[in-house]
């Protein structure tokens, strides 16, 4: 019985550990596209004020070269943590499948424990309605 709840708790213990992985890398992935879209105004805003917006132009601006190369970063970082994300996700559901059955296991020996005692204490019921039974026989009134 220990074993198992030593068990439950370290499952436990896993799946929040899963939880917080999830959320940190959705965490990051809001983070990259909320700057991947202010480079993306920057780079209009740039390109705008230069009055270029073709990149071969001679008189294209370098700092807006510069934020659609950081851009284009950001956006293969957000590709690769949203397969990272899957994968956590699918690791989460893993290791709450796996919390899930201990759980159960564990509420199963828990009500054949319950229905054992149930059982004791209807047999100790009758026992004593047996030999009260019994008594009134022998002494009728």
């Amino acid at each position: 019985m220990k074993s198992r709840e030593s068990l439950i708790k370290l499952h436990r213990f896993q799946v929040d550990e899963k939880r917080r992985q999830v959320a940190e890398i959705e965490a990051m992935v809001a983070d990259f596209s909320r700057k991947a879209d202010d480079l993306e105004k920057q780079i209009e805003a740039e390109q705008e004020r230069a009055g270029v917006s073709d990149e071969s132009h001679f008189a294209y601006p370098m700092f807006a070269k510069a934020a659609k190369k950081r851009r284009e970063n950001l956006l293969a970082s957000i590709e690769d943590l949203n397969f990272r994300l899957e994968d956590a996700k699918a690791s989460l559901g893993e290791a709450f499948a796996e919390l899930k059955k201990f759980e159960l296991m564990q509420d199963r020996e828990a009500g054949r424990m319950q229905a054992d005692e149930d059982a004791r204490e209807q047999a100790d019921h009758d026992e004593v309605g047996g030999a009260m039974h019994r008594a009134d026989a022998l002494n009728p009134v």
